[in-house]
């Protein structure tokens, strides 16, 4: 080997949706690096040769997402290449894409609540990888009845939450039909030891025409009615001192001038 030229460390992979990139320290200088993914029985794939990156994207070495994958780094120069001398590499945990990869974000495309039904449709996560015909794999396709999806809901301004499962790309809940819900959705892979959850689908609310007791609270209403209270009672004060005020004027007009 070439002792003299530093070897990647800290190599980790990143992968969401089977897009997987390899990463490594440090940033390379007078050398370059060349990435080999070698899997178990498949042929090793050489990535992005002769880079002076310091990250991969190895997604198209990495088809078969069953089989378990290591990534050698090799550090090289332009001139060895050609050479039969191995060149200084470091190797990579083991990282299998259908154990491993993160589940994103799932896309709601539709939710309507009418009476005490909410339905919430929603669409899997797209994939790298794609069919015969050039359309792109999802999830689904890929972990097929693996795969399922997790419904987070509560009423909302409420702290209380609620969950339901499906394998579908809908969920129809019963609701209090007097109230906003709010909600969110996460793929799961419940065969999983680790990465079992998904990341989280934005958090979208119902918006039912709600009353002023549904927007603010109680605690407004019982503020706004002392307030009047106070006002009309500061109202009726006033009156009472007005009035005693012009009998009092009235009484003194009436009264004879001293001295005539």
């Amino acid at each position: 080997g070439n002792p003299e030229l530093p070897t990647a460390v800290n190599i980790t992979w990143s992968s969401i949706n089977f897009k997987t990139i390899l990463q490594w320290q440090p940033k390379p200088s007078g050398y370059f690096y060349t990435v080999e993914i070698h899997g178990q029985i498949s042929d090793t794939k050489k990535k992005c040769i002769l880079t002076t990156e310091t990250e991969c994207d190895v997604t198209d070495a990495l088809r078969n997402v069953k089989e378990t994958y290591t990534a050698h780094i090799l550090s090289v120069t332009s001139s060895r290449m050609d050479n039969f001398e191995e060149p200084p590499f470091a190797a990579s945990e083991k990282f299998t894409p259908y154990n491993q990869t993160v589940l994103g974000k799932p896309e709601i495309r539709n939710y309507t609540q009418k009476g005490s039904k909410l339905n919430v449709v929603f669409q899997d996560p797209l994939t790298p990888y794609t069919f015969p015909n050039g359309s792109f794999q999802s999830i689904r396709d890929i972990f097929q009845h693996d795969l399922e999806y997790k419904l987070y809901y509560w009423k909302d301004q409420s702290s209380g939450k609620k969950d339901v499962t499906t394998k579908s790309h809908t969920f129809e809940i019963s609701v209090d039909s007097t109230k906003n819900y709010c909600f969110y959705i996460q793929g799961i892979i419940p065969s999983r030891r680790e990465n079992r959850n998904g990341q989280e689908s934005t958090v979208l609310c119902t918006s039912l025409g709600r009353n002023i007791l549904d927007e603010y609270g109680a605690e407004v209403f019982i503020i706004i009615a002392v307030i009047v209270i106070a006002v009309i009672t500061l109202a009726i004060v006033l009156s009472v001192i007005l009035c005693k005020r012009k009998k009092a004027k009235a009484a003194r007009e009436k009264e004879p001038l001293n001295g005539v």
